[in-house]
């Protein structure tokens, strides 16, 4: 038996998607596919489309469709200034706050991304590591911070996905363990210079001069695979 599935529970499996590099920045997006793969009508995935325009993951573009966005190569490195500015003070204040309990979430995190690493896992890999930043994020306690590093880590990854080497992930395990250490020594001023240089060496491995091309069909990329067919 068929299951319809609601809005949300389309903008909630693009945003899987794209946070897992397997919807890649510049994929159209039709409404006749989408509203076949989901089970539910147009008007559905309108609101969804629309949806996923507010937060900035999505192109409306009129006569032509919803697109996955594809930031220009200005766009990607105004995200890692960004970035860097605001993950500076979640850093600095993360540092101010952070407690033995947090310690120890961010080691697991920590060894449980290497592990994925080592398994080839690449989308838990990727969701581990925004989670890694969002974590830093909530010990700093600032959620208005938390809420734009929300946003602009789902678009680091599509900009990864779009110009890093095919082994790139959002993140290298040990510069998080080194964060992780300063942390707990209480070097407030060591965290933050980590963080920076965590952020300009994931830039710096980011290729320009030839976005990279995937080719699967649309069911595949935003399900992996999957059916929602009972």
């Amino acid at each position: 038996m068929s299951v319809e599935v609601p809005e949300d529970g389309i903008v909630s499996a693009i945003l899987g998607a794209v946070a897992e590099q397997r919807l890649p920045a510049g994929t159209k997006l039709t409404e006749a596919a989408l509203a076949e793969m989901f089970n539910c009508n147009r008007a559905n995935v309108r609101r969804a489309l629309a949806a996923l325009a507010a937060q900035q993951v999505v192109d409306l573009i009129p006569n032509r469709g919803a697109f996955v966005v594809s930031p220009s190569p200005k766009e990607a490195r105004d995200l890692f200034q960004a970035r860097r500015a605001i993950e500076r003070v979640i850093a600095r204040e993360a540092a101010a706050n952070v407690t033995a309990d947090d310690i120890a979430l961010l080691r697991r995190n920590v060894a449980d991304e290497a592990e994925a690493k080592a398994r080839r896992d690449h989308p838990t890999e990727l969701r581990l590591s925004r989670q890694f930043h969002q974590e830093l994020a909530r010990i700093a306690g600032n959620q208005v911070m938390d809420r734009i590093l929300a946003d602009l880590t789902m678009r680091s990854t599509l900009i990864i996905g779009l110009y890093g080497r095919a082994t790139l992930s959002n993140c290298a395990e040990d510069e998080h363990s080194g964060i992780v250490s300063a942390l707990e020594a209480g070097q407030a001023d060591t965290v933050v210079a980590l963080m920076d240089a965590h952020l300009r060496h994931l830039e710096s491995h980011l290729d320009f001069s030839a976005p990279r091309q995937r080719a699967s069909s649309l069911q595949d990329q935003i399900l992996g695979g999957a059916s929602l067919v009972a």
